[in-house]
């Protein structure tokens, strides 16, 4: 806990008056919980988004002790109707790639109880090319001029609070969207065309166990098309007064409902990206 409270002191920056940020005794205690998988201290209900920011911002501070430093972010969505929201991923979330940490067509073996609530949940990575991502606006070639590949990425959430929380999106953005881990598929190489952006947003995810098919999703499900969620990130970024740089990672979540993580193999299908459907996978045990 003094670890924990140490890197809480560096990361409680000045913060605006009007927003009520969780304390760093509330924060620590929410990040132990975390790092220790036992049950979290009861959510706020009283959270405005700025709040949360502040509070995402503190949890992650301490996060990166263990887990690494960031690597990137995570956009996710936050309610129906509502604008998403965005967390950090860490070196350490993104510790599974294929043909490096594992070999490619294989699946890395992951504990099962990785967190408290623990799920799986198929995505999208965007790998950023350069720091032209910042201003090349929403057009999505223009984009794509600034991607240098895309990745499947089936992510293992944490859902900290379980499923009976109250969840509202400033829930979602203070415990950092849950990030936990994930494992990256074979690298797509981007083509800053108008159909590779096309495709990105049709193509078709489907996740499985041993059982038979899971759930299944599109690449414009979740925060939407995959490039709007990167024109979304990049503006909110922009307020904060942060930007991308080469070689980030921006995992799109939300594409396909996520199940729990039990024990077993788990494995997700991309068909349309490429010219023939990919795949990565995990077994949990």
């Amino acid at each position: 806990m003094r670890r924990l409270l140490a890197a809480l002191l560096v990361a409680a920056a000045p913060w605006p008056a009007a927003a009520a940020c969780p304390s760093v005794a509330e924060v620590a205690r929410l990040a132990s919980a975390i790092l220790d998988r036992r049950d979290p201290p009861a959510p706020r209900a009283d959270l405005t988004m700025a709040d949360a920011a502040c509070a995402r911002d503190r949890l992650v501070a301490v996060l990166a002790q263990p887990w690494g430093d960031q690597a990137g972010w995570k956009v996710g969505p936050a309610a129906p109707g509502a604008p998403p929201v965005a967390g950090a991923l860490f070196f350490g979330t993104l510790r599974e790639r294929a043909g490096e940490t594992f070999p490619a067509g294989a699946a890395p073996t992951l504990p099962a109880r990785f967190g408290t609530v623990p799920m799986v949940s198929p995505g999208l990575l965007l790998r950023i090319r350069d720091e032209g991502v910042n201003e090349a606006g929403e057009d999505p070639v223009a984009l794509l001029r600034h991607v240098e590949a895309v990745l499947p990425f089936l992510e293992l959430p944490d859902l900290v609070h379980g499923p009976g929380a109250p969840w509202s999106p400033a829930l979602r953005l203070s415990i950092n969207l849950g990030t936990r881990l994930g494992v990256l598929g074979e690298p797509i190489r981007a083509e800053a065309t108008p159909a590779f952006a096309r495709a990105l947003g049709e193509v078709e995810i489907a996740l499985s166990d041993a059982t038979g098919p899971l759930a299944q999703g599109r690449g414009a499900a979740g925060p939407g098309h995959p490039l709007a969620a990167l024109a979304w990130l990049v503006r909110d970024l922009k307020e904060q007064g942060r930007r991308l740089q080469a070689g980030d990672h921006v995992a799109v979540a939300g594409l396909v409902p996520a199940v729990p993580a039990v024990p077993g193999a788990f494995t997700a299908t991309y068909t349309g990206l490429a010219p023939q459907p990919v795949s990565v996978g995990v077994r949990l045990e």
